[in-house]
């Protein structure tokens, strides 16, 4: 897939640095190319829910912002992404010293982008055994101009 940006990579992280959430809960960008990223989070007890896992929201945040920002690197300068829809089947229990989620376009359409996006525990011991945790497709609208309207 191509980009229609030249700088489609400096502009999507720019769009990234943006989220207030993902700062809030510590998911960074750790890669990205034209039409995937991958991003990850060192989870903490804040992001735990009553059994100790990764909380199912967390995924979803991760899973969702990520194929979302893949379908980013895909607009033009004058394009912003939306996400109309997303599944996500929680596989397993998500406990790690670190949960990466990587997404991919599948489809990239002029008004619609679906993504598909994978998380993975990975525990420090050994970074080379990830267990799959939870799949996502998500469904991104393109929406015209550079984000809210300002009055």
């Amino acid at each position: 897939m191509k980009a229609k940006s030249y700088d489609f990579r400096e502009r999507s992280l720019n769009n990234a640095a943006k989220h207030r959430l993902l700062k809030h809960l510590g998911i960074e960008v750790d890669d990205l190319g034209e039409g995937w990223v991958q991003t990850s989070v060192c989870p903490g007890p804040h992001l735990t829910q009553q059994d100790g896992f990764v909380h199912a929201g967390v995924l979803s945040t991760m899973a969702d912002f990520t194929g979302g920002l893949a379908a980013f690197t895909l607009v033009a300068p004058n394009e912003r992404v939306l996400t109309v829809e997303f599944k996500i089947n929680l596989l397993r229990p998500a406990l790690g010293d670190r949960i990466i989620c990587m997404a991919n376009v599948l489809k990239a359409g002029k008004t619609i982008i679906v993504s598909e996006s994978e998380l993975f525990a990975i525990f420090a011991v050994d970074e080379d055994d990830k267990k799959m945790v939870a799949k996502a497709i998500v469904t991104i609208a393109v929406i015209p101009g550079n984000g809210r309207d300002k009055k």
